[in-house]
């Protein structure tokens, strides 16, 4: 048995009317034609190379059809036809076409004459259904046949355009082009943790044969598990993600070292050894047959799926998925509030933890105080495991809150920045003695642009009912060091941080009336077109200072 290559060179059309005027008689019967019809969709065909991958793509609600010929051979022989889905399930069929081996022969070579096709349409041929399939799982169809046929293969996409692949291969001797899986497929997870997991499955008989040319490949995600190589490639790709034609997925097995950790990012494809959480990962580890996926997320479910890839062909076989969910993050330690008591607490802006403080009520009525350092900050506060209060805070916020004794308060702090945020947080039951001082409605410094010389500067800031203390501080800065002054102050330091040279005065004002509650200052003996940082802090009776919101200024240059 084996294929009729000499085919390839007679015309399509000349070939499919030699099949007709041998196997068609003038129809007469409802199957008659039917029969005319399926060879006419022969006619309409493409030839499949043997032992080679095809590449198809398919129209939406469009068939596509190709064929190949048997010719009769001394002994039956196998052929198979492999074919996988690279995105949605596809609808996919195999038709024989029996016939005379001497005839397709002849009509190979051209030679037969009028008596033997008026012979030959004696000789009733028979077209069948011999597979079907539908689905996105990669599909293999052996056969065997002693007898010379025509064999058509017909594919169908009733969901979108996509593409497949499809290997035929009479020659079952010379070997496989697609790695060999184990009887048990399956990928073994023999192990969880809060950010990792560790993966076993069985060796492919073809990396025991073939170690240098064969490699295993590990592909990890949040979504779902591929059915093959192909299938993850294209789910890439239509994302947004863009794969550079040489660094497609599928020839990943050749640009990564063991331990490399494949990153497809929006725009780019990089080799790095830590990756983001929600990205696609590739793994390649040769022909170990374990592995432990690092860096994922805690209570996370993740897909893994390994691929045998060989590396001489690029064609891969895939390992029925797994699927695993990470632990749950350990709880993070708690930090006991007491009532009174001020702490600062320093928060990471890089791995966005929240960090968690707890309160027992030993009154009805409490307040909590937060006075944000630096940056902004996310405040989440619950009672008895109900939320009471969330927002983000930057500069003082009081949530006064009513319950029972005893009731527990849970306080949970997060920066809503990639920096690093501070705060310092209060609880107290004393509402008759405030740790801050009573603010005005605005935390501004003002400057006025009229009064500016070029040795002074005139600023303002608003007071409060209460008398308090007022200290200004000035410091000289460079033009372009003003964005990052201002970035990096932290609200929460006292004039105890400041260099004695920098301060410039401080004062005690009040009104009851708070429209008038604004005072000026005038600062003097400053140099001529130099920009100055100014800082006022108010200083209540507790000693706790609160800090304005800086200001630069510069004096002119000529006047």
């Amino acid at each position: 048995l084996k294929m009729s290559w000499v085919w390839f060179y007679l015309p399509l059309h000349l070939l499919m009317a030699v099949c007709l005027c041998h196997s068609i008689r003038a129809p007469t019967t409802s199957s008659q034609q039917s029969f005319k019809s399926d060879l006419f969709n022969f006619y309409h065909s493409l030839i499949l190379a043997d032992g080679k991958e095809t590449t198809i793509h398919l129209l939406k609600d469009i068939p596509k059809r190709y064929y190949f010929v048997l010719e009769e051979g001394r002994a039956p022989a196998p052929f198979t036809v492999t074919v996988t889905p690279c995105d949605v399930p596809i609808e996919w069929s195999i038709l024989v076409h029996k016939a005379s081996a001497s005839f397709l022969g002849k009509a190979a070579r051209g030679d037969h004459d009028t008596q033997e096709v008026s012979k030959s349409q004696k000789t009733p041929s028979m077209v069948s259904t011999i597979f079907n399939y539908k689905g996105n799982s990669v599909e293999t169809y052996v056969g065997m046949s002693s007898y010379s046929a025509l064999y058509m293969l017909q594919f169908l996409s009733t969901e979108r355009d996509t593409h497949i692949t499809v290997y035929l291969t009479t020659d079952t001797t010379s070997g496989h082009l697609y790695p060999e899986l184990p009887v048990d497929p399956r990928i073994d997870v023999i192990g969880i943790g809060h950010t990792t997991v560790t993966l076993a499955w069985k060796h492919s008989p073809s990396v025991l044969q073939h170690r240098e040319n064969i490699q295993y490949c590990l592909l990890v995600n949040e979504k779902h598990n591929y059915k093959s190589l192909c299938a993850a490639e294209t789910a890439i790709r239509s994302s947004g993600m863009k794969l550079p034609p040489m660094l497609a997925l599928s020839l990943s097995p050749y640009l990564l070292e063991p331990q490399q950790v494949m990153i497809l990012s929006n725009s780019e494809l990089s080799l790095i050894n830590k990756a983001s959480s929600g990205e696609v990962r590739q793994i390649c580890m040769g022909t170990k047959n374990t592995y432990t996926v690092p860096s994922l997320s805690p209570s996370t479910q993740y897909y893994f799926d390994v691929f045998v890839v060989n590396l001489l062909t690029n064609a891969s076989a895939a390992y029925t998925g797994a699927f695993a969910r990470t632990l749950e993050e350990p709880e993070p330690k708690m930090t006991e509030l007491k009532d009174g008591k001020v702490i600062q607490v320093v928060l990471d802006g890089k791995k966005q933890k929240f960090y968690s403080l707890q309160y027992q009520a030993r009154h009805k009525r409490i307040q909590f105080t937060f006075q944000s350092c630096r940056g902004q900050v996310r405040v989440h506060i619950t009672k008895n495991s109900k939320t009471v209060a969330s927002e983000n805070i930057s500069g003082l916020r009081y949530f006064s809150l009513k319950g029972k004794l005893l009731d527990t308060y849970l306080v949970q702090l997060r920066s809503t920045e990639q920096s690093n945020s501070s705060v310092k947080v209060q609880v107290s039951s004393h509402f008759h003695k405030p740790l801050f001082p009573l603010l005005p409605e605005s935390l501004k410094i003002k400057s006025f642009s009229k009064l500016r010389t070029c040795n002074s500067v005139t600023i303002a800031w608003l007071g409060t009912q209460e008398e308090s203390k007022y200290c200004v501080y000035k410091k000289r800065i460079e033009e372009d060091q003003a964005w990052m002054e201002l970035q990096s102050t932290d609200r929460c330091t006292g004039p105890e941080s400041r260099r004695k040279s920098e301060k410039v005065l401080c004062k005690y004002f009040y009104d009851i009336n708070l429209q008038r509650a604004v005072t000026t200052e005038t600062i003097k003996g400053l140099d001529a077109g130099t920009p100055y940082l100014f800082d006022v802090y108010l200083i209540g009776p507790s000693g706790i200072p609160v800090r304005y919101h800086s200001k630069v200024v510069k004096t002119r240059k000529k006047c």
